[in-house]
């Protein structure tokens, strides 16, 4: 694996991340998009632990 897959790895996270923040910040957050995102994030963060691991 190489650093520029990392990055986009840490930039996707980094947009989940933000998504989520303004689903929960909103007047009437959606509980499914929250769940949906948060599934997302941690995915994402399983794969770049695997990269990492295989290192």
């Amino acid at each position: 694996m190489n650093n520029s897959h990392m990055s986009a790895l840490r930039v996707k996270h980094a947009e989940l991340e933000a998504k989520l923040e303004r689903e929960e910040n909103r007047p009437a957050p959606d509980a499914k998009a929250i769940l949906d995102l948060k599934k997302k994030k941690l995915h994402l963060k399983d794969v770049m632990a695997q990269e990492l691991a295989h290192n």
